[in-house]
């Protein structure tokens, strides 16, 4: 069973920056993706190569200290910040980092996207704030999200790219086209010069809602995987 699931998530890293790349979220070799695999290891993205060409056995495991203990290549240089991720939120998952374009563009501008515009957006992810600058790979990016990662689903990275991440990899993907969607229908607004958020009441109606189908779908997800252990026990 072990073995399965970990066969499918290196398929599903490779899908998934394949899709990264077609969609001009990453150029060359950006980016990384990651999913964790149990308690103390996770699966990550290699170094130095191109998310839309991998094959499943470029992947790399490493455990939770960083340390690498499977994989034909180097891990990726900001596993730092997939590490950080995982220990403070034990729900996630997935992890994407990629630099779409409109998106990254704020955050090149020093603009997060906190305004409430889109009922959408704020059912999915609330709001996504900007992180300070650091350094990509490094320590210091690490404590800039640090502060940020326990109440959001993704962040913005100034002059560096976007990070989300969810209950699963597909769904840190998502995150991360709805950033990049959001990002667009903000630039439009602000061309326009007429942003209308959506009254605090009603986003508070909005956020009611957003917990209430968080709290479905990990219910869910508890009931498939207890009925995956019962399959195959």
């Amino acid at each position: 069973m072990q073995m399965m699931m970990e066969r499918k998530h290196r398929e599903d890293i490779v899908r998934l920056g394949r899709c990264l790349y077609e969609r001009g979220f990453v150029a060359a070799m950006d980016g990384n993706l990651s999913v964790r695999l149990g308690e103390d290891r996770l699966l990550i993205t290699p170094t130095c190569m191109c998310k839309g060409m991998m094959e499943p056995e470029d992947l790399v495991i490493v455990d939770l200290d960083g340390r690498k203990i499977e994989g034909r290549r180097n891990v990726s240089s900001e596993f730092e910040m997939h590490l950080l991720i995982y220990r403070m939120r034990p729900d996630v998952e997935g992890i994407v980092h990629a630099h779409p374009p409109t998106a990254t563009g704020f955050a090149a501008a020093g603009v997060s996207l906190e305004e409430p515009l889109i009922s959408e957006v704020v059912l999915t992810l609330g709001a996504v704030p900007l992180a300070k600058y650091a350094c990509p790979g490094t320590r210091e990016l690490s404590d800039s999200l640090r502060p940020l990662v326990p109440g959001h689903q993704a962040i913005l990275m100034a002059n560096h790219g976007v990070v989300t991440y969810g209950d699963d990899l597909e769904q840190a993907f998502m995150h991360m086209e709805t950033v990049e969607h959001f990002a667009k229908i903000a630039l439009v607004t602000r061309s326009l010069g007429h942003p209308q958020t959506i009254a605090p009441e009603e986003v508070r109606k909005l956020e009611a809602i957003r917990h209430q189908l968080e709290a479905a779908r990990r219910a869910e997800r508890g009931n498939l995987r207890t009925m995956e252990v019962k399959s195959t026990a």
